[in-house]
């Protein structure tokens, strides 16, 4: 009990240090509060409403309900890995403290916070929902904890199984992309369900029945059943968690005497030399170089140009699927401007991956010239893989669409939009900046504190590349395909404008510039 209490305090001490900081964190720690108490009553209250549903309904919406709850527990920790502390067991380690009693610990630590208890409170509507007799409410108390259980013992249980691999880079790649394909499998019902592929009441009895036996399944079923029938399937439940629950102290174990993959010695390779071949050697080179690895073994733009892929991917299966004619014309320009505008957005804070190694950039900046040319290396490095991916795009989107005709003027699209999120990236990235933090996770965006300038400098640039858009989409809208022609020359336009006037604000405020960038995590 007291290793229980001891591990709660400290959560609420870490919680509470939000509160201690700069204004910057409390509105931070206020806002997730307000976001986490929001969610719960909602939650709760539409959970609450399947009582007016059909009782085969409701039991099948609360079985996909518990199941992704589950899946959500599985898969958020380890996109939180490096940012929440209580999550790496190597945090814990160097304590004089046995493993069961470092596992009850972080067990604690794990149901103590906002969202855990937002998670129960939204998990406890399944009692309003089905249950339906005195021994129902009695097994759904029962269900729910047990439900909740079986979410953290399991989300722990993957984390620290994990943890060692997470902690290197080609490990946090590997989450990166399986993160953004699981994002877009969870898509895959809403697309089916647009293609006309399903009844929505027929496929959810479908994907009801085959999650009924799982243990999410078997919790919500035993609500809805308040008989020996559910109490039989929760002692099956129980007994599972108990397993992994065993199951993850074994882990612990294991990773507490594992050495640290990510501090053994890595061999350095010579680049390819292929930007020297095309390139004087210069300042220009050295820039397009250095970010040319940096997209290589950076896991956040990993992030950022699968999620491009993906998305145009996505977005093509379902509005061909929308349209009864088949796809129009528009389709591949569309995709593809869609897929630049993502690949451009990733320029929004260029110099925040640099963190404090940008003071070595400030000191050759000799004049503004010298920032213009740094922010040239960077757009160079990234029309380097992104023109190239744009015309597969295109290609593939014309094909797709079954209008090969359009894939020129999709390509033409596309490498126009890129130059006006280029341009625009320019000036979000010397008005707002902001730190990034270290490359342990990602999906993380910015340090604590500076979550409002990431959103406002998300928000600055979409906004700006959508109002510079207008002059050639708007025609686009009405059918005139002809104004792709003229798309890239506007795209160069707007990037050697936005990189020109981006250098002068941003060389007069060189040292605000730094320090916005290089606060610690």
């Amino acid at each position: 009990m007291s290793t229980v209490v001891l591990f709660a305090q400290l959560k609420l001490r870490l919680l509470a240090g939000n509160l201690r900081g700069d204004l910057q964190r409390k509105l931070g720690f206020i806002f997730t509060l307000l976001m986490a108490t929001g969610l719960a009553a909602l939650g709760f209250f539409l959970m609450s409403l399947l009582r007016l549903a059909p009782a085969d309904i409701a039991t099948s919406l609360v079985i996909v309900s518990f199941t992704f709850f589950l899946v959500g527990w599985m898969i958020v920790p380890l996109l939180a890995f490096g940012l929440d502390d209580t999550l790496d067991p190597a945090r814990l380690s160097l304590f004089p403290l046995r493993t069961r009693t470092m596992a009850v610990g972080m067990f604690t630590a794990s149901v103590t916070g906002v969202w855990p208890a937002a998670m129960l409170i939204v998990t406890s509507g399944a009692l309003v929902a089905l249950a339906t007799s005195p021994g129902g409410v009695l097994l759904g108390v029962l269900a729910v904890l047990l439900q909740f259980a079986l979410c953290v013992v399991t989300s722990r249980l993957i984390t620290t199984a994990l943890s060692g691999a997470l902690r290197t880079r080609r490990g946090r790649d590997v989450l990166a992309v399986a993160a953004v394909f699981v994002v877009v499998l969870a898509q895959l019902p809403n697309l089916l369900m647009n293609r006309g592929f399903s009844d929505p009441t027929a496929m959810l009895h479908q994907m009801a029945g085959a999650l009924r036996w799982t243990p999410p399944g078997m919790t919500a079923h035993a609500i809805a059943d308040g008989g020996l029938v559910g109490l039989a399937e929760l002692a099956v439940v129980a007994l599972l968690v108990v397993a992994l629950a065993w199951l993850w102290i074994k882990a612990l174990n294991r990773a507490l005497v594992t050495p640290d993959a990510s501090s053994q010695a890595a061999s350095v390779r010579r680049g390819s030399g292929l930007v020297d071949r095309f390139l004087p050697d210069g300042p220009l080179a050295a820039v397009v170089t250095k970010e040319l690895k940096y997209i290589r073994r950076e896991p956040r733009f990993r992030v950022g140009w699968f999620s491009a892929i993906a998305v145009t991917a996505v977005l093509a299966f379902s509005m061909s699927g929308q349209s009864e004619g088949g796809p129009g014309p528009g389709l591949p320009i569309f995709l593809t401007t869609i897929g630049a505008l993502m690949i451009a957005l990733q320029s929004g804070n260029a110099f925040g991956i640099d963190g404090r190694s940008l003071w070595m950039n400030a000191v050759a900046f000799g004049s503004e010239h010298g920032l213009r040319t740094d922010l040239a290396g960077r757009h160079l490095a990234n029309a380097v893989i992104a023109l190239p991916l744009l015309a597969a795009i295109a290609t593939g989107a014309g094909l797709f669409a079954g209008h090969p005709e359009t894939i020129v003027p999709g390509i033409l699209a596309g490498w126009g939009a890129l130059g006006i999120g280029l341009g625009v990236g320019s000036m979000t990235s010397v008005i707002v900046p902001y730190s990034v933090p270290e490359r342990m996770n990602a999906f993380s965006g910015a340090v604590p504190g500076q979550g409002g300038q990431a959103f406002a400098s998300a928000l600055g640039a979409t906004l700006g590349i959508a109002l510079l858009s207008l002059p050639f989409v708007v025609p686009l809208m009405f059918g005139l395909y002809w104004v792709c022609l003229l798309a890239p020359f506007y795209g160069l336009l707007a990037e050697v404008l936005g990189r020109r006037l981006a250098a002068k604000i941003g060389y007069a405020r060189l040292p605000d510039l730094l320090g916005a960038v290089s606060k610690a995590a």
